[in-house]
């Protein structure tokens, strides 16, 4: 057995159409629901209506992400296919110009022009599309446009993220709810953090630090405007 059939690779690109949705679910879930309830907490209402309006928060986000990230997925999906079928006429109409054009990208990427041209044939009598949709185009299996995929995942996760500062309102006395669901919350987004750093073989560091200051910055704003209504009110 040769040593690359012994040395599988495994790539964290291959993660990232339903990486980006899922950490993007989840970020969104756990600071735009905690927020909200710090806000209302601020204000001063009862524990009832703070629930209320943490689970409202929930449902929307939730549906809200998964029309959003369907309809932007699919303008994304529906201009990779207008592109697709641009080089499928391309390449009836003027193959030996798509030839050349093809080779010219393996010319830039270090290849001598007679190899460059040789490559070119051997992918275009293989699959020719294929060939310009992943070197001339950009367009792969990997980061192709998933519509449903990033819906469903950014939903749930969403779901998932929410639930989880919700869930506080629930145990947490109402003297002390604000301090906990901000202590609590910056606990989860370090963890969110660090759980997508490590799906995408990155360093958790620079991941935490972005979530926790942006979640950070919007309970300190939500609080800000909750307590200054509260008073007015």
């Amino acid at each position: 057995m040769s040593r690359l059939r012994t040395h599988p690779e495994r790539h964290a690109v291959s993660r990232i159409g339903w990486l980006r949705a899922a950490v993007l679910g989840a970020n969104d879930g756990i600071v735009s629901t905690a927020s909200l309830i710090v806000g209302v907490a601020a204000s001063g209402a009862e524990k009832s209506g703070i629930l209320v309006a943490g689970a409202a928060a929930l449902v929307a986000g939730a549906m809200s992400m998964a029309a959003g990230e369907y309809v932007s997925v699919s303008s994304q999906a529906d201009t990779e296919k207008a592109d697709l079928a641009r080089e499928g006429g391309e390449l009836a109409g003027q193959p030996d110009l798509e030839r050349n054009e093809l080779a010219e990208i393996y010319v830039a990427r270090g290849l001598d022009k007679d190899l460059a041209l040789r490559v070119a044939d051997q992918l275009m009598a293989s699959d020719a599309l294929g060939a310009h949709a992943r070197d001339e185009l950009g367009i792969s299996e990997v980061v192709t446009a998933r519509p449903l995929q990033a819906a469903l995942t950014s939903a749930a996760t969403f779901s998932t993220g929410a639930l989880m500062p919700l869930a506080l309102v629930a145990v947490a006395p109402r003297a002390s709810l604000v301090p906990i669901e901000i202590a609590a919350t910056l606990l989860f987004l370090i963890l969110l953090g660090t759980l997508g750093a490590w799906a995408g073989g990155a360093q958790p560091v620079r991941s935490v630090l972005r979530v926790t200051f942006w979640g950070a910055l919007a309970m300190a704003a939500t609080a800000g405007i909750g307590r200054l209504f509260g008073t007015v009110v």
